[in-house]
């Protein structure tokens, strides 16, 4: 096999682990027997199909999209898997609902709360630049407020600690180590090149850019962060990038803030969690590279 270099990525979902490639997509999951769940799929980019989808920035909101999809799928498959033999069963309608209630929960709660708030709070200030920053503070304030809240609930904590797990694998396959519970165990849980640290760098990609746009009226403002969000997460996109194949001062001060925001994120597993994890992202790997115990140069995407 040639020695390039093998995307990999992944996430945290219910009681287990979604890791995926460029070409596969495998779900890792704990269920009440003790045993482990794993099913693998192949994958296919829509940027496959449309070359024009891979160019800079163009690429960052086809991954956010892919991304926001491949999730939701990972955790219906998750919770359907947790919830196997018990009385309670998922409706075929509970979580495409679910997913559209925390997707407009999200948007209003980060875009649109905060430049609803400036509205009232600018007492006079009149600076566009000035009202674009506050209102970036507030939503940067709402956010990381939002994170510590939830990271108090015990059933979000097994999440967050899958998370750490996810991370814990990667980082061992990254530094060509044989994938097993005992190496994996000695890496961090924070990784540079995590979806915490792209929310973040979302939230501060929005604060500069909305900046540009002045400060119209509030209806007008929300059609515009609105109509930017795949700008946002297009640019955003091409900073974690660069953050992943470059290691010098300036990367390293933009991945530090979210390294600090993953320590409410990630929690320290367990080694069965960790095992999920590895059977993950075992699943995606090509054979040659799981049947010798050696791993390629990675970047997690």
């Amino acid at each position: 096999m040639s020695k390039e270099k093998l995307l990999v990525g992944g996430q945290a979902v219910i009681e287990g682990v979604m890791m995926r490639n460029k070409t596969n997509v495998a779900i890792a999951v704990r269920q009440d027997k003790g045993t482990i769940f794993v099913q693998k799929k192949h994958f296919r980019s829509v940027s496959e199909q449309y070359p024009f989808l891979k160019w800079p920035v163009f690429r960052g909101f086809v991954v956010f999209v892919e991304a926001l999809i491949l999730g939701y799928q990972s955790l219906t498959l998750s919770a359907e898997q947790v919830l196997e033999g018990e009385e309670e069963e998922l409706k075929g309608w509970e979580m495409p609902l679910t997913l559209i209630i925390s997707l407009a929960a999200g948007i209003g709660l980060f875009m649109l709360l905060p430049t609803v708030l400036m509205k009232f709070m600018k007492q006079g200030l009149e600076i566009p630049l000035l009202l674009n920053l506050g209102e970036g503070l507030l939503r940067l304030i709402i956010f990381l407020s939002y994170i510590f809240i939830i990271s108090r609930w015990e059933e979000v904590g097994r999440v967050f600690q899958y998370h750490g797990a996810e991370h814990k694998a990667i980082a061992c396959f990254e530094a060509g180590q044989p994938l097993t519970v005992d190496n994996a165990r000695n890496f961090s849980t924070l990784h540079r090149r995590c979806g915490t640290s792209f929310l973040l760098v979302v939230m501060v990609t929005s604060i500069l850019l909305f900046s540009f746009f002045g400060w119209p009226g509030l209806w007008q403002r929300i059609l515009i962060r609105l109509l930017l969000l795949p700008l946002v997460a297009g640019i955003s996109y091409e900073g974690i990038k660069m953050a992943g194949v470059k290691d010098n001062i300036f990367t390293r001060i933009l991945s530090q803030p979210g390294l600090w925001l993953q320590l409410l994120t990630t929690k320290k597993p367990g080694d069965d969690q960790v095992e999920v994890a590895i059977s993950a992202l075992q699943a995606v790997l090509p054979e040659e590279i799981t049947a010798g115990g050696e791993s390629i140069a990675r970047i997690k995407a």
